[in-house]
């Protein structure tokens, strides 16, 4: 009889024995996401099988390069598990290349600038008060110290990306590179028209799929991968995979994307993280996750719809995707104030500036509320409207006398739809 290997992942009693003190913080956290509503739109969480590739020794792995060309020598494990992953990627995506290397989402994007953008050249990108990111031109960030971004945005009537800014900007900037892609946009984007402008003007068009690209793999949204010259993204998020980036391009731009990813950008790629991001892609290929991203939209267009009820304008309407931007003006508090009482109701939100927003960042005057936790729980659309009058009562609880009411009926309902379920 053949042994089995034995499996060294992850051990919990080691970790007691040894620290308990970080085994205290581990626990405490795992009974958070199991005692509250985790409402963040760029959080989920990971499957035991994702959790189980990061604690693995893969993690020791130095494995400076590319597979076939590394560094260090004893990568030939390694070398198969980014194999497989760069595979998985090029098969879900319909990409013609893909790296898997990227430490984070802005690690991608500095490895996009990296590969088509010198210092100085102009960038036009969404605006980051508007919806966009940090590293879509904020000053603060490499991407506007390093570059001139020139931003576009939404319209003030509906809230929507104003397409005839976008191709008047370009033809005025004629930049080197368009961005479209957002943190806090929670509608469809019309990659096509991006890509009609940037070939008006021979620019490269980059898709920063960050938030959404978990929704294009379960066959929710369109693809912006047909459209665009490289796409970059987060492997966390409706992905459901470890935290890290990912890049896709044309197969003309993949040797200057993997220049730029290493090694320009970075150094040795966290390898336990490569196959986490690889058990994700074979997960998020299954019929399973195409009906689970299909909810997380439903979900998320059903929880808009409640909080408007609840008296909370939804920007733009609504959602297409897996967030919705929620407006607190009219209810008289600020997203700062509502991130606040809500978490002490064990609800977990973010403030979040909305379009032509009177408050400052740090204040906001909305909140942005998103569907992937809930939904991995099994959460689905009649749990919306319990969820958007929670929300709205601590929302609207200025004393916090309600806090502790609104907590036991939070904790009441997750513990029917348990986060990690225990046994």
């Amino acid at each position: 009889m053949t042994q089995q290997p034995q499996f060294w992942g992850p051990d919990f009693g080691a970790l007691q024995t040894e620290d308990p003190e970080i085994a205290d913080v581990v626990v405490s956290e795992l009974e958070r996401l199991r005692g509250g509503l985790q409402l963040i739109a760029s959080e989920n969480f990971t499957s035991p099988a994702v959790l189980a590739t990061l604690g693995s020794t893969l993690s020791n792995k130095y494995a400076e390069g590319y597979p076939g060309r590394r560094y260090y020598g004893g990568c030939e494990e390694v070398d198969r598990a980014e194999l497989i992953g760069i595979q998985r990627a090029k098969d879900l995506f319909g990409a013609e290349h893909a790296n898997l290397q990227p430490h984070s989402g802005a690690s991608a994007n500095l490895a996009a600038y990296g590969a088509f953008v010198k210092p100085g050249e102009k960038v036009l990108a969404m605006s980051l008060p508007h919806g966009g990111h940090l590293t879509h031109g904020s000053k603060v960030n490499f991407s506007g110290k390093w570059f001139d971004v020139i931003s576009y945005g939404v319209r003030e009537d509906d809230e929507l990306i104003d397409y005839d800014q976008v191709r008047d900007l370009a033809r005025e900037h004629r930049p080197t590179m368009i961005i479209c892609g957002a943190t806090a946009y929670p509608r469809l984007i019309d990659f096509a028209a991006f890509r009609e402008i940037a070939d008006e003007v021979g620019a490269i068009l980059m898709v920063d799929a960050a938030h959404f690209v978990g929704l294009v793999a379960g066959k929710a949204i369109p693809s912006p991968v047909p459209h665009a010259d490289v796409v970059t993204f987060t492997t966390h998020k409706v992905l459901r995979g470890p935290r890290g980036g990912m890049i896709l391009c044309r197969e003309e731009h993949a040797k200057a994307v993997d220049k730029a990813v290493f090694p320009m950008m970075q150094g040795g790629p966290l390898m336990h993280s490569v196959a986490g991001k690889a058990v994700a892609l074979r997960e998020a290929a299954s019929a399973d996750f195409q009906r689970y991203a299909s909810q997380v939209v439903t979900n998320a267009q059903a929880l808009a719809d409640d909080l408007a009820a609840e008296g909370m304008r939804p920007v733009s309407g609504g959602t297409d995707t897996h967030l919705a931007l929620i407006d607190l003006q009219e209810v008289g508090v600020t997203g700062a104030e509502a991130e606040q009482r809500t978490g002490a109701a064990g609800i977990t939100l973010n403030k979040n500036a909305i379009p032509y927003d009177p408050q400052p960042p740090a204040v906001a005057s909305g909140i942005r509320v998103g569907t992937p936790c809930v939904t991995t729980q099994g959460m689905g659309t009649a749990d919306m409207k319990g969820i958007a009058s929670l929300i709205s009562r601590a929302v609207r609880d200025a004393d916090g006398s309600q806090a502790e009411k609104i907590r036991s009926e939070v904790e009441e309902l997750v513990r029917a739809f348990p986060a990690y379920p225990r046994g």
